[in-house]
């Protein structure tokens, strides 16, 4: 599957959304990939999965791990495509922390799975966990890396799709973004 084959399937699903968006980063952007959309269909996710399973089996994750909402429909279709056991991260008081019963083993290799990433600070707090209960981050996985290329995360990290996306800082708005009223899809 190519980048193009990838970037299709969002423009076909309605998930590549054109406007002006605030990010969960606090960025702005022209483009917001709404990959609820994309992913709401069991196809999509069984093909994109697949994608992010046969490149990251070669890093003997025994556990894949999601941050929630985002990460959770991709997040399991890669564990189920690896046979691989699934837990997630939640918000709680406004952070990310392992509940419902969910444990880490000492050691244990665990592959993060979002569905996009912009600066990375989900993805980050998810690892963060995953260390704080002793296990051991593999790698990181996700469907859209929109970050140009400036998020290191210091793990082998995949993706599907790589694009440049402008993002701005509210205080430093082109004048057709500032002129048009934003608009925030994601999840909170």
């Amino acid at each position: 599957m190519t980048e193009n084959d990838v970037l299709q399937i969002f423009r076909d699903t309605g998930a590549l959304l054109e406007g002006h968006f605030i990010l969960r980063s606090g960025l702005h952007s022209r483009q917001f990939f709404q990959c609820a959309l994309a992913l709401q269909q069991m196809p999509v996710v069984e093909r994109l999965g697949a994608e992010l399973a046969n490149q990251t089996r070669p890093l003997g994750a025994v556990t894949v791990i999601a941050p929630a909402m985002g990460g959770l429909v991709l997040g399991q279709e890669v564990a189920r495509q690896l046979r691989l056991r699934f837990i997630f991260v939640e918000k709680e008081e406004g952070k990310l922390v392992l509940r419902r019963g969910f444990k880490i083993a000492p050691g244990e290799r665990i592959l993060v799975v979002e569905d996009v990433v912009t600066k990375g600070g989900r993805v980050q707090e998810t690892m963060d966990i995953v260390r704080a209960h002793g296990g051991e981050v593999a790698g990181v996985a996700m469907a859209v890396d929109r970050s140009n290329g400036l998020v290191n995360l210091g793990v082998p990290t995949f993706s599907l799709l790589a694009l440049h996306v402008e993002a701005f800082p509210a205080d430093q708005l082109p004048a057709d973004l500032a002129a048009t009223p934003a608009v925030k899809p994601g999840s909170k």
